[in-house]
């Protein structure tokens, strides 16, 4: 049977019929190419602020630089002619050995040569000629880099400049260096036993105050989950310092140690719990917020007894939250250095050894051996949390019955004596920094007086670094803000270009695992380069920035998604069906339906922004010092009263945002989100 040809459809033998027809292509049009234009430059400026400077810091640790006395070739004169040329290398090998050279050195490592002749007297008329006996060799009169092959002659009194650099060669001399050292190894050790005591501690504290809010009848609930999370608003530092003004040498309750020191394991996981506490309190309220209360029935109808309900019901439910606190403090209480740098005293810890290789010795490639050492433990708590949480199943169904508490008065009065402790250590930590801000000379004049806010008088940057933490916050906050959730809005609401879009996404996750001193160590090495075009951002505010909204990016940006994905994707299927351009629907659609999720990012880089340490301590410029810092650099000076005074600024500051936030809020959300009362 032959079918009839229809006008306008060519036979089946033109159309090749057998053959395989490849689909064509859709033709991007100018939104499309506009999607991809700013993931690109998105995804530009992570890779130059996140994964180039790691890749520089990586390079730099496997950089070894050691002076090459074999490469240099010595002529001596004393009046009978010159000697046989012998090289700098056979010197110092005829030197006691006590008197020999160190030949490890850093990247701008200078060697005199004078040292290695026992009888040099820059007034004798003896003659010396040097000259470089290896390709790559030199050597330096002052700042005149010598590099040829020709010999050259000096007089005694010129021969006492000269100095010989390093050779620069690649491998893992460093490391090899670091693990032959007990003092630094040790400090793998101390990190990882602080970390996992301090996780234990605060993730049963945590759980425990969480239960008792979700799961009694207590009273002053709202007062005291709001007293949970002001830990989040002060830098880690500050714990540190009320610690000392507790328990130090002077400290008012010193005698509750019993001879024990607060100077060191003590003080670090003390102020570790208090820092990380409203971190795991938050993770663990909402996996017990989302219990079935059928389960729990289930189980009363079995004749469960309350202990066995709460190990076969209440844990395993909450067990993904649970694991992600233990996790998230983990990471937290192993990358900071500010606390442990306050109260640490001789408990070295890799936060402070990154500290001590690169403020105190100058010795770059050594910190960043110990920057790579440091972010394996974070990368491997982040990728297991990652991998728990693909496995968790959904707890919460549409079926499920919202779990509500039974008056119990034992465990009622129970969990508010728990909740009060806990409320009692986070207010006290805060009341012992102000007292000690307002007294005059801690402890023999506790009359209250106003000096120690007088930043000015201090070596901490005064009031000019407190203005510019402000600054810096604000930026953060706006730029942070718009970039963020831009780069949200192309991953999870465009079609197309998969490729580069999960790229981006893998961008976006990573500074989560990247410790705040790793970051910025990378950025010295990577900034600071003469040679990279942007070096001209070094020393300004914008590195300081850059560098706090790249730290913080990964919690903002899966804040910006989890809104985005809150929305059906019909809002761009109609869009593009009535031909309206992407910018329309994302700034008259999206941005005003999302506006409750980009104001609490902008709260969030602006509080961290405020408290941040780790991630600008390598960063700031004498131009550029923040309050952060200086509560750093006032305590490192002695001035105890009025780093705490500062730290307290900073924490009004964050309060005061905090309320002009949810003032803002509130106003913004009465004339964007009326359509969710409908």
């Amino acid at each position: 049977m032959c079918l009839p040809e229809r006008p306008g459809i060519p036979p089946m033998a033109s159309l090749g019929f057998g053959t395989r027809v490849r689909p064509a292509r859709a033709k991007l049009d100018r939104d499309a190419w506009m999607v991809r234009a700013f993931i690109g430059v998105i995804a530009l400026y992570l890779v130059a602020a996140l994964a180039w400077p790691l890749y520089t810091m990586l390079s730099k640790s496997l950089s070894t630089y050691r002076f090459d006395l074999s490469a240099f070739e010595l002529q001596v004169d004393r009046g009978a002619g010159w000697t046989a040329p012998v090289t700098l290398a056979a010197l110092a090998e005829a030197l006691p050995a006590d008197k020999r050279p160190e030949l490890a050195t850093n990247h701008d490592g200078r060697l005199s040569v004078v040292p290695l002749l026992p009888d040099f007297s820059f007034r004798s008329p003896t003659r010396y000629r040097l000259r470089n006996a290896a390709d790559g060799a030199a050597f330096l009169i002052g700042s005149e880099r010598i590099a040829d092959r020709d010999w050259h002659e000096f007089t005694s009194n010129d021969f006492r400049r000269v100095v010989v650099r390093p050779k620069a060669s690649r491998g893992f001399a460093n490391y090899i260096t670091y693990f032959s050292t007990p003092s630094l190894v040790r400090s793998i050790e101390n990190s990882v036993w602080i970390a996992a005591v301090s996780t234990a501690i605060t993730v049963v504290l945590a759980f425990a105050f969480a239960y008792a809010l979700a799961r009694t009848c207590m009273p002053l609930k709202g007062l005291f989950r709001l007293v949970a999370l002001v830990p989040i608003l002060v830098p880690s530092l500050l714990p540190g310092i009320a610690l000392i003004y507790l328990f130090g040498n002077q400290g008012l309750l010193k005698e509750l140690l019993f001879g024990h020191s607060i100077y060191g394991p003590i003080g670090i996981v003390v102020g570790s719990v208090f820092f990380t506490f409203p971190h795991a309190f938050i993770i663990i309220a909402t996996a017990l917020a989302i219990s079935d209360s059928r389960l729990y029935e289930a189980a009363v109808s079995l004749k469960a007894s309350p202990w066995r309900r709460f190990w076969t019901v209440t844990i395993p439910g909450a067990r993904y939250g649970l694991i992600s606190a233990a996790f998230v403090v983990f990471t937290m209480v192993i990358t900071d250095f500010g606390l442990p740098k306050v109260i640490g005293g001789q408990f070295n810890v890799l936060a402070v050894d990154i500290y001590k290789q690169v403020i105190g010795q100058q010795n770059f490639e050594m910190g960043a051996v110990v920057s790579v050492i440091l972010l394996v433990p974070a990368v491997v708590a982040f990728a297991v949390d990652r991998v728990i949480q693909r496995r968790q199943v959904a707890a919460l169904t549409a079926r499920s019955v919202p779990l509500e508490p039974r008056a119990d008065p034992a465990a009622d009065w129970a969990g508010f004596g728990l909740c009060l402790a806990v409320a009692v250590f986070i207010v006290g930590i805060l009341a012992i920094c102000q007292f000690a801000a307002l007294v005059k000379l801690w402890p023999y004049d506790l009359s209250p007086s106003l000096r120690n806010y007088d930043f000015d008088r201090t070596d901490g940057g005064g009031w000019e670094a407190y203005g510019n933490s402000i600054r810096m916050a604000l930026w953060t906050a706006g730029i942070g803000t718009s970039v963020v959730f831009v780069g949200a809005y192309l991953v999870e609401k465009t079609q197309g270009f998969r490729t580069g879009r999960t790229l981006f996404q893998f961008l976006a996750m990573m500074p989560m695992a990247i410790p705040g001193m790793v970051l910025g160590l990378a950025y010295i090495f990577f900034f600071n380069d003469p040679a990279n075009p942007l070096n001209f951002l070094y020393g300004t505010m914008a590195i300081l920035v850059l560098s706090t909204v790249t730290h913080f990016y990964t919690v903002a940006h899966l804040t910006a998604v989890t809104a985005l994905k809150q929305m059906d994707h019909e809002f761009e299927s109609v869009s593009s069906s009535l031909k309206q351009p992407v910018w329309r629907l994302f700034t008259r659609v999206t941005v005003p339906v999302c506006t409750p999720a980009i104001l609490d990012i902008s709260i969030y880089l602006f509080v961290n922004a405020m408290t941040t340490v780790s991630a600008v301590v390598f960063l700031y410029s004498p131009t550029t010092k923040l309050a952060s810092v200086a509560v750093l650099n006032m305590d490192d000076a002695g001035d105890v009263a009025p780093a705490a005074a500062m730290g307290m600024m900073i924490f009004y500051t964050n309060v005061a945002a905090r309320l002009i936030h949810l003032a803002v809020t509130r106003g913004v959300l009465a004339k964007t989100q009326a359509w969710r009362t409908r």
